[in-house]
């Protein structure tokens, strides 16, 4: 954290406790959303979320942003925080309140829209156990327990929780620092993967989905046709019944009339 001001000399910010967490400007957010949602998958999956947040340091570094990951965890947490808080909220003066209102929203409509692909393939009870969690996102608070204990967890977790441990506790002090950024390039490559079969698999299931929503609605219009023409049908043979009946009773009108007529007239 040391030597915070020199990547930022254009902030103008003195030495003092705004140096240690200066404002995060609309840019740093919007570019930590992103980082955030691309990993909002694997922060649902694993329990391990202290070395996540280390990528996500890392990540922002690369884009100039100098950011621990404590303070990332920090920030995601206000936001979650002021996102809730905009529910009860009018559209209009939310939108003056949060400006990141819509970025939190894809990143919670799409992590329900995956426990419901997950739920509907019968997913593993692991993840639903996660998806519990993931209403009230407390996932971020019990990873320090959680963390330690389940390391376990997940192929080779035990190597690189190792690893994790030493380098949060040394700050990744240049030291183990390549040895850390070695792991994150690994597990980044493999999250990216697992991201795009992910997607792949999606958009093939979303176009399935669609397909049948398309069949089902023809489906149903051509039986919409279908009734209004019986329907059609059914009141022409109706109009057409009426007015035979209307016809036999004017004949039988007649026949009684012309019937009383000659009776009359054989009474006289």
């Amino acid at each position: 954290m040391e030597g915070h001001h020199h990547h930022h000399p254009h902030m103008g910010v003195t030495i003092d406790a705004s140096d240690r967490f200066p404002q995060w400007s609309v840019q740093e957010t919007q570019e930590f959303l992103k980082i955030r949602a691309e990993l909002d998958r694997t922060f649902m999956e694993t329990k391990r979320n202290k070395l996540l947040w280390e990528v996500i340091s890392t990540r922002m570094r690369e884009k100039g942003f100098n950011r621990s990951a404590e303070q990332c965890k920090c920030k995601w947490k206000n936001l979650v925080t002021r996102y809730k808080g905009c529910e009860t909220m009018e559209p209009e003066a939310m939108r003056q309140q949060f400006p990141f209102y819509n970025e939190l929203q894809r990143i919670f409509t799409d992590r329900m829209q995956r426990m419901l692909w997950i739920e509907a393939e019968g997913g593993v009870s692991g993840t639903k156990k996660k998806a519990v969690q993931l209403s009230s996102d407390d996932e971020e608070d019990n990873e320090e327990s959680e963390g330690e204990k389940g390391a376990g967890g997940g192929g080779g977790g035990g190597r690189k929780k190792k690893k994790g441990k030493t380098n949060t506790n040394v700050g990744s002090s240049s030291g183990n620092s390549n040895n850390l950024r070695e792991i994150l390039e690994d597990f980044m490559k493999q999250q990216m993967q697992m991201e795009v079969q992910w997607r792949e698999a999606y958009e093939a299931r979303e176009e399935e989905r669609r397909m049948k929503e398309l069949e089902w609605r023809q489906t149903m219009e051509a039986l919409e046709n279908d009734r209004i023409r019986m329907d059609r049908m059914w009141r022409e043979r109706e109009e057409q019944r009426r007015m035979r009946e209307e016809a036999r009773a004017e004949k039988r009108d007649a026949l009684i009339t012309a019937l009383l007529n000659k009776l009359r007239r054989e009474e006289m």
